[in-house]
Formats: C-alpha cells, structure tokens, sequence
C-alpha cells in the first residue's frame, strides 16, 4: 500500500514540476507594458514596503531565485533578473514578500530560519543513520528511532515551508496590482504562475510525511 501511496506522490511530483516549467516558459514569453525587468521590479518593492538594507542580486541557473536572510539579499535567476515578463514580475515580487516577511517579523519564517541548522544537519545523517536503522532494527531499534526523530525534522520544515510561500505569494500579487506592475490582461496569469510554484511545496511535504509515516511503521511492526 506504501509503495502504491509512493508511487503516486512521484508522478504527482513529476506532472507539478513539468506543470511549473511549462508556465514558466509560457508567461516568461509574455513582456509587461511597463517594460520593468525582474531586477528592477523587485528594487521597486523593496523601496514601496521601505526596504532599503536589502541587495537584489542575480544568481546562475534556472528558477535559482531565493531570498536569504542572513545576508539580505533577494537572489533572483538568470532568467527573472534581467528579464520583462509576467513570469519574471511574479517571481522577483514572491521573493520580495520573503523579504517583507523577515522586515515585519513574520512568525512562520522566523520558525522556519530557526530550524535551518537543525534540518542542515539532520540532511547530512539522516539516511545514513536509517539505512544503519534498517538493518539493526532487530539488536539496536533506538538507532532506527533516532533517524525517525530526524527525518521528522525535515517534515516538520517542508509543512512550516507551506505558509511562508503562500503568504510571499499573497504579499507578491496584493502588491503587484496596487503598484500597477500587473493589469486585468496578466494579473492573472501571474497568479496562475506563483499558484503553481506553491504546488510544488505542497507536494513536497506530502512525499515528506508519506515518507515518514513508511519508517513509523517500520518501527511499530519490527517484531511482527
């Protein structure tokens, strides 16, 4: 039943992700009016919600774009900085909202930055110690426990992940319309874009749990 469960949280992954790439490709095709690049898009949202400690820079690859916030930056691709296309419009001011959210204290994202160096390092174990676990489980089951308690971190970021990128999204579109950025011809079409960005989060917590829930049972059902 697990790997049935698997299998289907893999193809469901596969059609989001192509899903993704094939509305970015198309709304990247679709220039804005204004004639306002990604790069430029962003600046003017950092400065409209009275960000001036935030550097936008452009960072290599394809839907690279991220916001840290350790050294305040909004980091957006190759394909969004230098770009003028409801794509890039959507996804530099998305990355923005991140950067509201740390400027106004936003819980989720504080909860989330605190956990970073607690998954970092439970990534780095974490299926060394459930591979030992596995084959342990019979003369030192604690170990396989142990790597439960770990990946259970991991779960726990992607599910906190979920509202931090649904809330950037709505800060994005909000500001977005009342700028004038995007019109009645392609708000919603930027809309469409960052909703399918957030499906790919949401499928990605839900492969975490189904994940997770596979080595509870494994430790439940290890005498059976």
């Amino acid at each position: 039943m697990y790997w049935i469960l698997f299998i289907g949280i893999a193809l469901i992954s596969y059609l989001v992700q192509s899903n993704l790439q094939s509305k970015f490709d198309k709304y990247s095709r679709m220039a804005l009016s204004n004639g306002m690049t990604g790069r430029e898009i962003a600046e003017k949202m950092l400065r409209d919600n009275g960000i001036y400690d935030v550097k936008v820079t452009s960072t290599p690859g394809m839907l690279t774009d991220h916001y840290n916030p350790t050294n305040k930056t909004v980091n957006l691709s190759e394909g969004v900085y230098n770009t003028c296309s409801v794509a890039a419009a959507a996804v530099a001011a998305h990355e923005c909202g991140h950067a509201v959210q740390h400027a106004r204290a936003y819980a989720p994202l504080q909860m989330r930055s605190a956990l970073v160096p607690v998954v970092q390092f439970s990534s780095s174990i974490v299926q060394w110690v459930l591979l030992a676990g596995m084959f342990m489980i019979n003369t030192f089951p604690q170990l396989l426990l142990i790597g439960i308690c770990l990946f259970a971190m991991t779960t726990l970021f992607s599910f906190i992940t979920l509202p931090v990128e649904i809330d950037a999204s709505r800060r994005a579109l909000v500001w977005l319309s009342s700028a004038g950025v995007t019109n009645m011809s392609n708000h919603r079409q930027a809309q469409d874009a960052l909703k399918s960005a957030a499906y790919t989060y949401v499928v990605a917590a839900l492969s975490s749990l189904a994940t997770l829930v596979y080595y509870i049972m494994i430790f439940t059902n290890r005498r059976d």
